[in-house]
């Protein structure tokens, strides 16, 4: 078979994923592989810079998911720290900011989202550069600047009280820095909690962490002699500080897009097989893609979103579809465990609330029902029964007559998280996108043991909140699996 070119651009979390799948069919037969990244190196997990910045830059290594050698061995041509600036749709060619020239049969966009900055007075010293002890929390370099600059300052000032802007201030104070953290909004993590939820949350980072929480404050100046000196609110206060870190939310790169002509709205817009409407040779994945109105920052989408593309560019499947995903996360915000699925409050007159608030052990714990359905739950300080509810959402399962077994484990209740019971397709980790039969398929291969499973999939080595059920998970596993091919009895 002659091998036709295939191009990727971006070599962030979903680009590398989709190359991974592609490569597992196996892709690298039918195709020769560019790929264009911005950053130097190879791929790493995004979602792990906050425990780089927490820990300190000798966790870097251990966050690339496929250094450099990993694509000279897999056939794949890689432009590491090479930004592709233009691409000639009519020509099938994409062009670099290096010079490079390189023709494609078929292209992947996969350019991910950059920070966003809000519209602040003295946010930038210029038109590009951001004023000394400004920092986005994007990337590597990124991470490796606060660090060096937190060595100098007594307290930061972290813009956004999201996932990400906790994350920040939590690793800052790690290093001794006393953490200012700003939200315009009424409710930290507004996207995950609802607002009791994110006032039981703000009083254990204020009480437990140490953090100075201002919710419902806007920054609009931040004043600099040379370098940071404080920021502005909107009400007038002004807060002392030599570091401002900025994590307000990202958006979509499209700008490749726009520029080359293809439909563009949030994202990028394409259809059910993860192509451009515009374009069947060009294929779109991760936070630049726009799929029935959504655009994913989760990462099961976009893993999801990877493994029908690849599907269908490899043949494996020429008929997969990407129908959206359920959004779910589970995480650990500065040490307090948060999970979420979908809605987090009701949107109907006739929706059911299910909740539990123990504000001063830092719980809270509610479910929307709808016609006899779970349709949302939202978990904080105790994310015990997340499994159960995950499975309950997924599958449509029937709820149990007294609701509160959705909240605990009452008295003789049948044990909710029995992992036997667990759908193959449970997103377990949701840092490195592993799934339930991801684990058990590695357990199958022959690695029983609970740190080779971890270190070959990648399960509980970000967070740590899912390392509980990935044991779990594994031992279950262990005991099932056929102690050999030919009489396929359980072990033993």
């Amino acid at each position: 078979m002659t091998r036709k070119d295939l191009v990727v651009i971006g070599n962030g979390m979903a680009g590398a994923r989709a190359l991974e799948e592609i490569i597992a069919r196996p892709g690298a037969e039918r195709f020769r592989i560019t790929v264009f990244g911005d950053e130097p190196g190879g791929s790493y997990n995004r979602i792990l810079l906050s425990r780089v910045l927490a820990e300190g830059p000798d966790e870097i290594d251990d966050i690339y998911l496929n250094p450099v050698d990993w694509y000279a061995e897999h056939d794949v041509t890689l432009y590491p720290g090479v930004r592709v600036v233009r691409i000639d749709r009519p020509g099938r060619k994409v062009f670099a900011d290096d010079g490079t020239v390189v023709g494609y049969d078929t292209l992947i966009i996969a350019t991910g989202s950059r920070s966003a900055f809000p519209p602040i007075d003295g946010m930038w010293s210029d038109d590009a550069t951001l004023t000394p002890g400004v920092f986005g929390f994007r990337t590597i370099d990124d991470t490796a600047a606060m660090l060096d600059h937190a060595r100098d300052v007594p307290n930061a000032v972290v813009i956004g009280g999201g996932l990400l802007g906790l994350e920040a201030a939590h690793g800052l104070q790690q290093h001794g820095v006393d953490v200012h953290v700003v939200q315009s909004g009424p409710v930290l993590m507004s996207r995950q909690l609802d607002a009791e939820a994110g006032a039981i949350l703000r009083r254990v980072l204020e009480r437990d962490h140490g953090m100075h929480v201002h919710t419902g404050h806007r920054p609009v100046a931040i004043r600099s002699a040379g370098s940071v000196t404080a920021v502005l609110l909107a009400d007038g206060t002004v807060i002392d500080t030599g570091m401002v870190v900025v994590a307000a939310g990202t958006r979509p790169n499209v700008g490749l897009g726009v520029a080359a002509g293809l439909t563009v709205e949030r994202g990028i817009v394409v259809d059910d097989r993860m192509r451009s409407v515009d374009d069947p040779d060009v294929y779109v994945v991760g936070e630049c893609a726009q799929h029935r109105g959504e655009v994913y920052g989760l990462v099961a989408p976009l893993w999801e979103q990877a493994a029908v593309l690849a599907d269908v560019l490899t043949g494996a499947d020429p008929d997969a579809e990407y129908h959206g995903s359920r959004t779910a996360t589970k995480l650990k915000v500065a040490g307090v465990d948060v999970a979420s699925m979908g809605v987090r409050a009701p949107e109907g007159e006739d929706d059911e609330v299910v909740r539990y608030s123990e504000p001063k052990r830092g719980i809270h714990k509610s479910v929307v029902l709808r016609d006899g359905r779970l349709v949302g739950a939202t978990l904080l300080g105790d994310t015990s029964k997340v499994a159960y509810l995950q499975q309950v959402l997924d599958r449509g399962l029937p709820l149990p007559e007294d609701r509160a077994e959705l909240l605990f484990t009452l008295s003789g209740a049948a044990p909710a998280e029995d992992v036997s019971e667990m759908d193959g397709s449970t997103q377990v980790c949701n840092c490195s996108g592993v799934s339930k039969e991801e684990i058990v398929a590695c357990v199958e291969g022959g690695e029983t043991s609970v740190p080779g499973v971890v270190a070959a999939t990648r399960a509980g080595t970000g967070c740590g909140t899912c390392r509980g059920l990935v044991e779990r998970i594994v031992t279950w596993a262990a005991e099932s699996a056929p102690c050999c091919a030919a009489c396929g009895h359980p072990a033993g």
